[in-house]
């Protein structure tokens, strides 16, 4: 098993990036794929899936549509998807993704946190060979469901071999190439599979191992970071705690 792997089994199926989980962030998600595939989720399989993440998230059904509402709206922002890299204290490296409709102010905004906690926030691209980008499909088990077959049948849908299962929810979370989002999401949906979760993220290929005080500071400062409506997720290759 790869580092990776190792990382998600010491997340305890938990997302291993540090998400801000606000419905407002859920918000522009929804308003960028309605207007990249329209208002109708069984036509836009982009939305189809923040709509099983607002939901996994327990945003209520009126808080969805009036979101989807919103985005059809003349005056819609244009909001933009825009990371950020560098190191934080300690060495470890912080990867920031916005979405973002005012760059200036987000690119402000982001520093500050990085210059307080005597951080160096880097080019963009600089740090992206430290994260593996895949993506993330949860999906309830089927019963009587065998699992080495099914992942040998979408290993041809860019599927990874590795998968995680939460036998107290019952769900199944498999992992794969990013280009391959569309075409996984419509095999599980075309095989009648419950999906509940459908995301992109990174997951740090190279961990660095650090001490309490340490860990300590780093969560302050992705907590900071995670205060600001346009940050989404933040990710550290910081090495779990046992």
């Amino acid at each position: 098993m790869g580092r990776a792997f190792e990382y998600r089994k010491a997340s305890k199926l938990k997302r291993w990036g540090h998400m801000a989980r606000t419905f407002t962030k859920i918000g522009k998600q929804i308003a960028i794929a309605v207007k990249a595939g329209g208002p109708e989720p069984e036509n836009n399989p982009a939305l189809r899936a923040i709509i099983a993440n607002a939901k996994r998230e327990n945003m209520p059904k009126d808080n969805i549509e009036r979101a989807i509402k919103n985005a059809m709206g003349k005056d819609q922002s244009e909001y933009k998807e825009v990371s950020y890299e560098g190191y934080g204290p300690h060495g470890v490296a912080i990867f920031v993704e916005t979405l973002t409709d005012n760059t200036t102010r987000t690119v402000a905004d982001v520093r500050s946190v990085f210059n307080k906690f005597s951080g160096n926030l880097g080019t963009q691209g600089s740090l992206a060979f430290l994260f593996d980008h895949k993506c993330v499909f949860t999906f309830k088990k089927k019963d009587g469901m065998d699992m080495d077959e099914m992942i040998l049948d979408l290993i041809d849908y860019g599927v990874e071999d590795e998968f995680d299962e939460d036998e107290e929810t019952g769900e199944i979370t498999i992992y794969g190439d990013p280009k391959s989002f569309g075409d996984i999401q419509k095999h599980l949906e075309s095989e009648g599979y419950e999906v509940t979760g459908a995301e992109f993220t990174r997951i740090p290929n190279d961990l660095k191992d650090v001490n309490e005080e340490a860990r300590e500071t780093i969560d302050k400062m992705v907590e900071k970071l995670e205060e600001f409506d346009d940050v989404q997720t933040v990710y550290t290759n910081m090495k779990p705690a046992e």
